[in-house]
């Protein structure tokens, strides 16, 4: 049986539910921070997996569309002509990045001073470093360097959604199955991080060397998703400033094509998202210097979370797990080296430059959530800690901001640098 794009997404919303009410019974899910979308897609994946393997069913998913009217929003006029097969969830993509741009304001970036240009210069050295590792260590153990890029800040740093987004650039390098080795990773680097930041944290305070921090105010961290039909009320309840943003994210998202194009012309390999999230990062500016700033974070958080879940739900139950067998075992070698590596870069290098006192230490176990798997982590990482040893409100300011759009839009340049190295 064949599944229609057209179907699965009319099936990612039930299976997006489906993963919401995993995650809420599932105590492991809950713990390491797994996102529904990934619960709920890896659920119809397994399933289909076990059908074609018994050969009582067999199920293959085809998400790639050509409607017009569909395709116009992601494509230039003179692509669009041609009617090109488009992924159905591709628009819902874009919608994210754009959203990830639109979100990243001077403004916030100014509050955090100097701690949160520190921070993101680690995570983005950080990030350097996962790739130079996944590649080194493919070349010896043989397998594509592809793979290994992809074990390396693809996954781990940039989780689901960059692997997703980069999946189609891989997969024309030659990487087969990128997707389901890029989810693979990701999966296996959110259950790391939710495992290493506690303890990591722990051994910074244990040796008597994380000082308590003062004269910050005190910030509350940000708050924790609130799962798909939340967040459809929430949108219901903006009204008309939830579709002035939905519009103004649009806009980028179309405009953002033929950024897109001129970078593709310019022979440079970015991601087809890119064009849309630097115009999202301009927008944003641009309306907070005009003084409008009628742009507002929380309202462009909600969309990102649909748009994201949507798109993930429908890329994890897609996933051809039969084709991770060549190659699992050469990949958890190289993600056991990342684990190694982001536990010795938070202890030895982030600790120390951001610090070395009671912040750094929490800093340090939020880096090992987000480093290796979503900011989610490195939230769960961060209060596990605050809750025995009391606040860390500069924590709570610069990892968040940081991890949640600043090292997205670094990574994906650091990415786009490696991919066109290994050409």
């Amino acid at each position: 049986m064949v599944v229609s794009g057209w179907v699965a997404l009319v099936l990612s919303v039930p299976v997006l539910l489906l993963g919401e009410f995993a995650v809420r019974r599932v105590r492991v899910l809950d713990r390491f921070n797994i996102p529904a979308p990934v619960a709920g897609g890896l659920l119809v994946a397994l399933a289909a997996l076990a059908g074609n393997l018994s050969r009582l069913f067999e199920v293959r998913f085809e998400n790639g569309v050509s409607a017009r009217w569909w395709t116009w929003l992601v494509c230039t006029q003179g692509e669009w002509a041609a009617a090109p097969v488009k992924s159905v969830g591709l628009p819902f993509l874009v919608v994210f990045f754009a959203c990830i741009g639109l979100n990243a304001s001077w403004a916030l970036l100014r509050r955090g001073g100097v701690q949160v240009l520190l921070f993101l210069g680690l995570a983005s050295l950080l990030a350097v470093a996962q790739n130079a590792v996944g590649v080194g260590l493919a070349g010896v153990l043989g397998i594509p360097r592809a793979l290994g890029l992809m074990c390396g800040s693809v996954a781990l740093t940039g989780g689901h959604g960059t692997v997703m987004g980069f999946a189609s650039e891989f997969e024309a390098a030659g990487l087969a199955a990128a997707s389901a080795m890029g989810a693979a990773s990701a999966t296996f680097g959110l259950v790391a991080g939710g495992l290493l930041g506690g303890p990591v944290g722990c051994s910074l305070l244990r040796g008597r060397r994380g000082r308590k921090a003062s004269g910050v105010p005190a910030s509350p961290g940000p708050a924790a998703a609130s799962g798909f039909a939340a967040d459809m009320r929430a949108l219901a309840r903006y009204g008309w400033q939830a579709a002035a943003h939905v519009l103004l994210l649009l806009a980028c998202v179309k405009l953002g094509a033929w950024v897109s194009l001129g970078f593709a012309r310019a022979g440079v390999t970015f991601p087809v998202y890119m064009g849309a999230m630097v115009l999202g990062v301009a927008a944003r500016n641009l309306i907070d210097v005009s003084g409008a700033a009628w742009v507002r974070t929380e309202i462009v958080d909600v969309v990102a979370s649909v748009a994201l879940g949507v798109f993930l739900t429908m890329a994890m139950m897609s996933l051809n797990l039969v084709e991770l067998s060549g190659v699992a075992g050469a990949m958890l070698a190289v993600l056991a080296a990342q684990v190694a590596l982001v536990a010795v870069f938070a202890r030895m290098l982030t600790f120390r430059v951001m610090g070395g006192d009671y912040d750094a230490a929490v800093m340090a176990a939020g880096q090992c959530g987000f480093g290796l798997g979503a900011m989610p982590n490195a939230v769960a990482n961060m209060k596990a800690l605050v809750e025995h040893h009391g606040p860390a409100p500069r924590a709570f300011l610069v990892v968040p901001i940081t991890g949640t759009f600043l090292i997205d839009l670094v990574n994906a340049t650091n990415i786009t640098v490696f991919i066109n190295l290994l050409k």
